[in-house]
Order: structure tokens, then sequence, then C-alpha cells
């Protein structure tokens, strides 16, 4: 019994040991650059840590300009150069700490991180994990459900792609305004919201999950809607991948043993940190790489443990269209390129599917209004009657306020009618709701001006008058 304790302090003293030569060091500079903040990390290389440094940085809305990427033996060292979303250097010394901070914890950590994404234990929240098929309205009956339970949704996040939709919702009791305790209500919530994401359909296309905890809301999303195959729903995808911007082709080259991945599709924010996601999820490590994503042109390259990826991206005009590719070198575990037709098709339809999910460019809503119970049904019950379906959400309560952004589309997809947003900016409040106009929004129709009012106007004018009495004088 001795020895087992004296190994397992020996076990702890070593751990220590190697966590203190290993140390990450993350340093964050405002001079070496001009125009953009330099963060630089170094630290022990591990499977996912890209994807998680990636991460820190979208959570906190940073634009990686550039960034380069290598990795020596068992050792990684990454540099970005990041911007906030005004494209300027980041100088609040908060935000600054902060960074560094969990920089340091993300790179720090010596344990096995796993492809799934876990759940933290926390008595505040009840968390709830909702795939199913997409339809109009399903996110107010969803929230009417949530309403009528005594359930008060604290922060969501809600996707749709190919037909499928797939939800990461935190709730409170509104009674105690903590996490659900009571097994029997835990049961009716899971019940009646499974009854709702099957609507029609077959029980299997829904699944419903209740926990007591939190988790990376856009990372457990790519999961969800892996697990729930929305890259195979063939039928739509086919008629979504006709209108898609993302194009992806997988060729051998042969005289390096390598596959190549070449993909094409619109810059945006967060672009490269879904591009992660999916190769994550494919079980490929980035080795080395580049990005450069500049005024006009977007560029990244990253080799893999078997993938090598080059993005880059061209500027379209003054629309500020920026088109993104993508070129990846791939290597399976066992040393040879790709052969199989469905491999090849398993990485296209991946890395089409992780781009697509958040790509949707419909009208965006954004709401900032006093939160209170209830509001987000009443909200979404406004959308589904003002004929709007709600394509994707970000959800958000904080200090008593709530701050939503939805991206919706016209029910049976066509332009939305002018009319619906005014009379949805008439129920919700011209104050509280912002409308960013899109190509998804029809043009109001010009009012035609009448002839007879602008005629006697016209002669009623008194500088007209005059006009027309000189003229006559004169002819005569």
């Amino acid at each position: 019994m001795g020895s087992l304790q004296a190994a397992e302090m020996n076990e702890d003293e070593y751990t220590k040991l190697i966590r203190l030569m290993n140390s990450a060091r993350v340093v964050i500079d405002n001079d070496a650059c001009e125009d953009a903040t330099v963060v630089q990390v170094d630290c022990v290389k591990e499977h996912m840590l890209l994807l998680q440094l990636v991460q820190v940085l979208s959570d906190l809305n940073l634009v990686i300009k550039k960034a380069y990427i290598t990795s020596d033996g068992n050792w990684f060292m990454d540099v970005f150069k990041v911007t906030d979303r005004e494209g300027k250097k980041l100088r609040d010394q908060k935000i600054l700490d902060y960074l560094k901070t969990s920089l340091e914890s993300t790179a720090c950590s010596l344990t096995s991180r796993r492809s799934s994404v876990g759940i933290l234990p926390s008595k505040d929240y009840t968390l709830l994990e909702l795939t199913g098929t997409d339809r109009p309205g399903l996110l107010s009956e969803v929230c009417a459900v949530l309403n009528d339970l005594n359930c008060n949704v604290v922060k969501a996040e809600v996707w749709t792609h190919n037909t499928r939709t797939a939800a990461v919702v935190q709730v409170t009791d509104k009674s105690t305004h903590g996490a659900i305790e009571d097994p029997n209500h835990l049961s009716k919530i899971k019940a009646l919201l499974f009854n709702v994401l099957k609507g029609d359909s077959d029980s299997s296309a829904a699944k419903m999950t209740v926990s007591v905890g939190l988790t990376h809301a856009e990372r457990r999303l790519h999961q969800l809607m892996l697990d729930d195959r929305d890259n195979e729903h063939s039928v739509v995808a086919e008629k979504v991948k006709k209108k898609s911007s993302t194009q992806v082709t997988v060729l051998n080259c042969s005289d390096r043993d390598y596959t190549v991945v070449t993909v094409r599709s619109k810059d945006r924010p967060k672009l490269l940190f879904d591009t992660l996601c999916a190769l994550t999820d494919m079980q490929y490590s980035v080795y080395h790489g580049t990005v450069d994503a500049g005024n006009s042109e977007a560029y990244q390259v990253l080799l893999l443990d078997c993938l090598m990826i080059v993005l880059t991206g061209s500027y379209l005009g003054s629309a500020k269209t920026y088109i993104g590719t993508q070129e990846h070198y791939i290597r399976p575990s066992d040393g040879q390129p790709v052969s199989s037709e469905a491999e090849r098709r398993r990485i296209i339809q991946h890395l089409e599917a992780a781009i697509e999910r958040r790509a949707y460019e419909g009208l965006e809503l954004e709401l900032h209004a006093e939160d209170r119970i209830g509001l987000l049904s009443d909200i979404t019950r406004i959308i589904r009657e003002c004929g709007l379906s709600i394509r994707r959400a970000e959800i958000t309560t904080e200090g008593g306020k709530a701050m939503d952004t939805f991206y919706v589309s016209e029910m049976s997809g066509n332009l939305i009618d002018a009319k619906a947003v005014d009379s949805l900016r008439k129920q919700i409040g011209h104050a509280a709701l912002k409308v960013k106009r899109s190509p998804a929004l029809s043009p109001k129709p010009p009012e035609k001006a009448n002839a007879t009012t602008f005629l006697d106007g016209l002669f009623k004018a008194w500088w007209f008058q005059g006009f027309i009495t000189s003229y006559f004088l004169n002819f005569r």
C-alpha cells in the first residue's frame, strides 16, 4: 500500500516537473506591427491545440489578419496578427490581459483533448441540445413550449443547413433563476420538446438531450450537425449547392504522395475556426502554415500531419465580397493518398458543410431591449406571423438586457417584402429592432408622381408664372 502511495506521489511530482519545463510562453506586442497587434504563442504541440487557440481569438471577436504556424518535434510556435472588428489594434489593457491569460491557460493544459466538446458542470444553467428537421416557425414553437414550462432562455445559438436544424440553449428556472433540478420537470421538458422537434416526421429525425452545465456552443453545433449528417441530405443539398459559393475539389498528387483538396468560398469572420473544426473532426493535425488576409487578398497555407491547406482570396469590386480559396494536401494515417471515392466525397462534404452552416446571407435583424419573461417567445412569434423564417440566431441576455441577432428569410424562399419588415418593426418597436439591408430584401416600389398635383403646383409657383408672362411679352 505504501509503495502505491509513493508511486502516486512520484507521478504527481513528475507531472509538475513536466508542466514547469513545458510551460507556454505568450507574448503580445503592439509595437512590432504598424496596423495589427502581434500575438505569439510557444508551447507543447497537442492535437486540437491550434483550434483552441483560434477559438480564443474568435470568442473575443478578433480578426486574424496574418498568422505563421510551425512546429519542431513536439514544440508548437504560432504568431497571429490580429485586430478588432473595426480593423484597429487592441489598446484596452483589460482585453490584452484577458487574451494573454486565456491563451496561456489553453496552451498550458496537458490534459487529453478529445475530439468531442465536454460539458462543464454548472448549477446556474440547464443545457438543452436539439437537432431535427427544419421548418418555418420551429424556433417559435420551441420558445413557446419553454415559456409555458417556466423556463427562461438565457443564451442560445441556432443553425440551419440542408433542411436540418441544431440548437444549443441555456435555460434557467423562472422561480429559482438557476439550473432546473427537478427530475419530473426535466422529463417533461424533454418529452414536449422532442414532440415539437419531431413534428410530422419520423422520430429518428429528432434528437434532444438535457444536462446541467456549459459548453462552447459554436464548436458543439458543428458536432451536432455532423452527427446529424446534415451534409448527406442529397435532395436538398443539390439545390443548395447550385446557390452555394463554396466549391471543393479533391485530386491526387502522386509524385509527392499527397491528395490535393481545393476549397473556394467567400471570406468571412470565423472562416478559419469553422475550417479547423471540420479538419479536427476528421482527425487532422496542423504542423505548419501561414495565413494572410489583406485588404484585397486572403491567403492561408496550413501543413497538417496528413493535410496542407492553402487559402487565397480576391476582392470583388465595391460590394466588398471576398472569395477565399483553400488548397489542401492530405495524407491519411497510413501514409497513402486518398484513393477511395467514398473518402474523397467525405472530405468534400465535411468541408462544404462546415463552411456553409454559418454562411447564410439573409436579412439580419438585431434586437436590443429590456429582457423580460416571455420576450423571446413573443419576438419569434411575431417574426413567424410576419411570414419570415429564422435561419440562424444568436440569443444573449446580460445585465437585464436582451441582445439577439436573427438571420431570416421569406418562408417560401422569395425576396422579403419590405411591408413585412415594416410590420415587424412596428410590432416590436423601431428603437428596439435594427434592420440591416441585404439582397434578401425586395426594394420598395418607387412612389408614382401625381401628374395633376405636379402641374397644379407648377402653375401656382410665382417663378413659373413670371416666366410664362415674360415669354409671351417677348414673343409678341
